[in-house]
């Protein structure tokens, strides 16, 4: 049983911990068949509507509590890795219709996806741009009371099932981050196409799109024209915390089974755990995890009070994190020996799990950039 203790930090609320309970006795319930994805992610959102967890994924008023999507995503992932993408999907995807959708869009979307109705996605990458979103060139072109959208997209998680799709568009209002603007679309229009499914070592949906004049309704707009950096970034800066903490459930699960293998396994006589080599390991362990959450719940819990600034603490939770992680469940994987790299054992799977969390929603680096301006920036204005 992974450490609770740290539910009762001055970050969390009795909801906060009466919810982490209920989440932990769901994903005991789990069964998942990971033979086909697919089926597996639609299963999933189903039951996790079901359950009423998708409810944390997106409000009715436009507002989110952090604290609760990380609780979430960090119990969930302590379980299954698959169970958590479900999640975040549903909030990550439907997140730009939450804080800036018509009420339109929020009534026709907003009750699907959070009861598992719809699957959503959130197609910002582009083949060229990656990171860059100011760099996008997909091009939505205005025609009279609609648009028509040209070009691609890639990495798109949930791509090929999903129900309904953000969608960020180079609109022209100006050039760079502030001539795109955001749509709704659905993937039964004409000249929307699934042109690739993507294959990577920890499998989920993944899928490249292709637009070709497709022609969607002024009122799938998403805010104003030439807002989308302005709402893809806000979305990033609520849920970059959530991916830091599905991490952090990734490293608690590794520090868990390396704990009963340390403790149960036993060389020359004794266990591996009296040795000091793997006393230290065990102990970089405990401190990575306890490090990572307390950035974690801490840019969580400035989101949802207010706080003046967000987007470098949710950068500093995403990089420490996932970094940190990769740290501890490459240890539990050397504390294993070769059962560590036995296919389908727990530290081989969270050993592939972890890796896509240091590049997806901004890689590692970018989120140094992010961190290095904010922080430049902050000295600037004391001048």
């Amino acid at each position: 049983m992974a450490d609770q203790t740290y539910l009762h930090w001055p970050f969390f609320e009795d909801r906060h911990r009466a919810l982490a309970a209920e989440v932990a006795e769901f994903s005991a319930g789990l069964n998942v068949d990971h033979g086909e994805t697919d089926a597996a992610c639609r299963a999933l959102v189903a039951q996790l509507g079901e359950a009423g967890l998708l409810a944390h994924t997106a409000s009715r008023d436009g507002s989110f509590d952090v604290r609760s999507l990380c609780v979430c995503r960090e119990t969930l992932a302590r379980h299954d890795g698959l169970a958590d993408f479900a999640f975040a999907m549903q909030g990550l995807g439907t997140g730009a219709i939450t804080l800036f959708g018509s009420d339109m869009q929020r009534s026709r979307w907003l009750p699907k996806t959070r009861t598992g109705k719809a699957i959503a996605a959130f197609a910002l990458t582009e083949p060229q741009s990656g990171s860059d979103v100011a760099n996008s060139t997909m091009t939505a072109r205005r025609d009279g009371d609609d648009f028509i959208l040209n070009g691609e997209k890639t990495w798109i998680s949930n791509g090929g099932i999903a129900d309904v799709y953000t969608l960020f568009c180079r609109t022209g209002e100006a050039p760079g981050a502030k001539g795109l603007s955001a749509f709704v679309v659905t993937p039964d229009l004409p000249g929307f196409e699934v042109v690739e499914r993507i294959e990577t070592i920890a499998p989920h949906p993944l899928a490249t799109l292709r637009f070709t004049d497709c022609r969607i309704p002024a009122a799938s707009m998403i805010g104003a024209p030439g807002e989308g950096f302005r709402i893809a970034m806000s979305v990033l800066d609520i849920f970059r915390p959530s991916v830091a903490a599905a991490a952090l459930g990734f490293a608690r699960r590794a520090l868990d089974a390396a704990l009963d293998q340390v403790t149960t396994r036993e060389v020359q006589g004794a266990p591996l755990a009296e040795l000091q080599m793997v006393q230290g390991h065990i102990a970089d362990m405990a401190v990575d995890i306890d490090a990572s959450a307390l950035l974690v719940y801490r840019a969580a819990w400035a989101r949802d009070n207010g706080a003046a600034r967000v987007t470098r603490e949710a950068a500093m939770a995403k990089l420490f994190a996932t970094e940190q992680a990769q740290r501890v469940i490459d240890k539990a994987v050397q504390l294993f020996g070769g059962d560590g790299v036995r296919s389908g054992t727990v530290v081989e799977t969270l050993y592939r799990e972890i890796r896509a969390l240091r590049i997806y929603e901004g890689a590692s680096d970018v989120q140094k950039i992010i961190i290095a301006r904010q922080t430049l920036a902050a000295k600037r204005g004391m001048k």
